[in-house]
Order: C-alpha cells, then sequence, then structure tokens
C-alpha cells in the first residue's frame, strides 16, 4: 500500500505541472488585462492619450506585464518551486492569502452540503433497491429525477424566497420561516444561529441536487448486488434484512458511489459560485470570480493550482478507500 501511495503521488507532480502550464497560458490570453481595466475605470476617457499610454507602460513594467509570455511562465514556474504564488495586482499580498481566508466559508458549506447529500442519498438509494417496484419506489425515484432536473441555483432562490417572506401554515393566519442577514459574514465558530442560518438554504439547495444523483447510482448498484449469488444464500441462511442489506449488499454496492462522493468532495474546495455569489458568502468561489472580472491573474493561477492539487489527491484518497470499503482489493 505504501509503494502505491508514494507512485501515485509521484506520478501527480507532472500532473500539477501540466494543470499550472495550461492555467498559466490560458490566463495570459485574456482579452484587456489588469492595468488597462483599471486606469479604464479611473479615466474612461483619457485627456490625454500619450500619457495615458505612458502610465499603462508604467503600472505594466512594475507588475512585470512587460516581459514576454515566455520570459514570465519561466519566472511563474521558478516561483512555485519556491513556495511563491505570486503577488496579487490588487492588493498587492500573497496570491494565495485570498485563498485562506475564503477557505473556511467554502468548507463549512461543502461540509454541510455533503452531509445533506450523503444524508438524503444513502438511506433513499437504500430503500428504493430493496422496495423496487413499489409505491414508495416510484416516489423516491420521481423525487431524484425531479431534484436533478431542477437547477440548484433555483431551488436555492425559491427557498431563499419563501423563507424571507414566510410559509403560511394551513388553517391559520400564522407564518413559519426565519430572517436571513446577507451581510453576515459569520462562521459556525463565531455565530452558530446566524451561520446556520445563512449557510442552511445553499446546503439543502445543493445536497438535494448532489444527492439525487448518488441515490440513483446506488439504487442501481444494490440492485444489482442483490441478485447476486451470495445474497441469495445469505437470505436462503435466514439472516435478518438489515444484516444483508448493510453487512453483505451495500458494502460492495459501495464501491461506484465512492467514486462519485470523491469527484463531489473534490469540489467542495472550489466552492459553488452561484451559492456563495447568491448567499454574498466570502468563499473561494465569490473570490475567484472577483479575481477573473478584475483580471487579477495571480490570484485566479494561485486558487486553480490548488484547487487542481487537492482533486488530484482526493482521488487517490478514494482509491485508497477502496480497499478500505472491499478487503479484497490489493494494489501492486
Amino acid at each position: 500500500m505504501g509503494t502505491y501511495i508514494l507512485r501515485r503521488a509521484l506520478i501527480n507532480i507532472p500532473v500539477i505541472w501540466m494543470v499550472a502550464t495550461v492555467v498559466f497560458f490560458a490566463t495570459s490570453v485574456l482579452p484587456g488585462d489588469y492595468v488597462a481595466q483599471r486606469i479604464a475605470a479611473q479615466n474612461p476617457i483619457p485627456d490625454n492619450p500619450e500619457l495615458a499610454q505612458q502610465q499603462l507602460d508604467a503600472v505594466r513594467e512594475d507588475l512585470g506585464l512587460d516581459d514576454p509570455v515566455g520570459v514570465r511562465y519561466l519566472q511563474y514556474m521558478g516561483n512555485l518551486l519556491q513556495g511563491d504564488f505570486g503577488t496579487s495586482f490588487e492588493t498587492r499580498e500573497n496570491a494565495i492569502k485570498g485563498f485562506m481566508d475564503g477557505f473556511p466559508y467554502t468548507l463549512q458549506l461543502g461540509i454541510m452540503t455533503l452531509i445533506v447529500a450523503t444524508m438524503t442519498a444513502i438511506p433513499i438509494g437504500i430503500l428504493s433497491a430493496i422496495r423496487q417496484d413499489t409505491i414508495s419506489d416510484y416516489v423516491l425515484r420521481v423525487f431524484s429525477i425531479i431534484a436533478l432536473a431542477a437547477p440548484n441555483f433555483w431551488v436555492a432562490t425559491m427557498l431563499l424566497l419563501y423563507v424571507i417572506r414566510g410559509i403560511p401554515l394551513p388553517f391559520t393566519d400564522a407564518e413559519i420561516g426565519w430572517t436571513i442577514d446577507l451581510t453576515s459574514q459569520a462562521l459556525i465558530w463565531e455565530d452558530p444561529i446566524t451561520s446556520l442560518k445563512l449557510f442552511a438554504i445553499p446546503a439543502i439547495a445543493g445536497g438535494i441536487a448532489a444527492g439525487a444523483g448518488v441515490m440513483r447510482l446506488l439504487r442501481s448498484q444494490m440492485l444489482e448486488v442483490l441478485r447476486a449469488d451470495y445474497i441469495r444464500t445469505a437470505w436462503a441462511k435466514g439472516m435478518r434484512e438489515r444484516s444483508v442489506v448493510v453487512r453483505h449488499a451495500l458494502k460492495n454496492a459501495m464501491i461506484p458511489v465512492l467514486t462519485v462522493l470523491g469527484l463531489q468532495i473534490a469540489g467542495l474546495i472550489g466552492g459553488s459560485v452561484v451559492f456563495e455569489f447568491l448567499f454574498n458568502i466570502p468563499g473561494v468561489g465569490n473570490r475567484i470570480l472577483r479575481s477573473i472580472t478584475a483580471r487579477d491573474v495571480p490570484v485566479v493561477q494561485a486558487f486553480i493550482l490548488v484547487i487542481a492539487t487537492f482533486v488530484v489527491f482526493v482521488n487517490l484518497a478514494v482509491d485508497v478507500a477502496y480497499s478500505i470499503v472491499d478487503p479484497r482489493i490489493r494494489f501492486s
């Protein structure tokens, strides 16, 4: 196992280098740059075009944007080898600092989303499989199809509108709901109640959408496993339904489900740009969107490189988890 992990980690190094290279050249060919946008915003119609061009050239030289692309690429890779992600054009701070500031918000949203996804997908997937072609199976399958078809940002918007306006109770004039402070940026360990109110709706909307796909996959895998000979043997021995489903069927059905869950976990660090923008959550997704709009290239490069590195090693962790779920799997 140790040799396999080491070999996979070494293979991941050229993958990360390729990602860094692609991101660098992709951001280098974006139309416009940070300097032109800032000066245009401050003075849309310059009185003296020659003086404006001199200002552009001076600022580009100060930021190192006047060097050829090849020179900047070598400098960028050399700085990465030293652990330097560059300096933000806007804040003049380390480019990775914005990621570290936004990561706690994205992590909290991601964990809450994953909890909602797993708590809905796994029980529903199991119940739908063991009650195949019953009323409950049809209802749960319809629910999963609706959850997959409905855009998660639309679901979040509808939930937000109902929660703010209040949900009327039947046979009364009362309404239930809670007030959400979209200007609050409190984390759960700072102000638990306010934080949970803010993060609950995007977590529910994202978790239901992600859980619906996992639920359908788990249902199909469970149906395949439940038809296996060793499951029929377990039933014939008179084992309880819970033991057959959980101890035998579920463990074997979870192998492909782990792959999907791993991809979803890998996407957590990238944040949900739509949710973070809609609910004014200062997470990684919201910050990278602002950086792209402002053409703050070092920040964009740093964010994407860290996210790609996380995704690569999450995939490695998922492969290792296969052997934990199924001890028959061996890595050579």
